[in-house]
């Protein structure tokens, strides 16, 4: 899944699987020999590992975009935002209807609330199964375009994974905010 750009490899959550494994090897080495120097290089893989699996799963939220540092940008489903509108609006009038003691406008206001949680969850879902197929596409896409020497293609196929895994993480920065704490 790493790239032919060297700043993409850094942020590469394959990247940080491979620098882990590594620091636990020489963490390994270091505690049967009783070596300090493969300690301090096993902490410092262990850091350089933790660091690339955070940047691979970072992403900037700003309304329905998300952006990656690895420089992917998605717009969010229409569905999502529509879905959030319903929710925010069937609460609204939930609210508005426990206060005057209209059962109907309360009723109306939980159905709508409802409705939009459906919504939005039909959008994360179009929105992770997209990214899913972009990522791969241009995973594959860039594998090809490396094997047949089209810098241009390969340039494309990166594009196709990146803005994927922005839209992958857009929904997973939505779900964290969402989820109880």
């Amino acid at each position: 899944m790493s790239t032919s750009n060297g700043n993409k490899d850094a942020t590469s959550t394959l990247q940080s699987v491979v620098d882990g494994a590594s620091a636990a090897i020489s963490s390994g080495v270091g505690a049967l020999t009783g070596n300090t120097a493969d300690k301090r290089e096993a902490d410092n893989k262990h850091a350089v590992a933790d660091t690339e699996r955070d940047l691979s799963h970072s992403a900037a939220k700003a309304g329905p975009f998300t952006a990656t540092p690895a420089g992917g940008l998605a717009k969010d489903d229409p569905n999502r935002a529509n879905g959030s509108w319903n929710q925010t609006v069937g609460s609204a009038k939930e609210a508005v209807g426990n206060l005057v003691g209209a059962e109907g406008l309360k009723q109306e206001g939980v159905r709508q609330n409802k409705e939009g949680q459906g919504q939005e969850a039909q959008g994360q879902v179009s929105d992770l199964g997209k990214g899913l197929s972009d990522r791969v596409g241009g995973a594959v896409g860039g594998a090809v375009a490396g094997v047949t020497g089209n810098a241009a293609q390969q340039k494309e196929a990166e594009r196709q994974h990146d803005d994927g895994k922005a839209r992958q993480r857009g929904v997973e920065a939505d779900l964290q905010k969402q989820a109880p704490q």
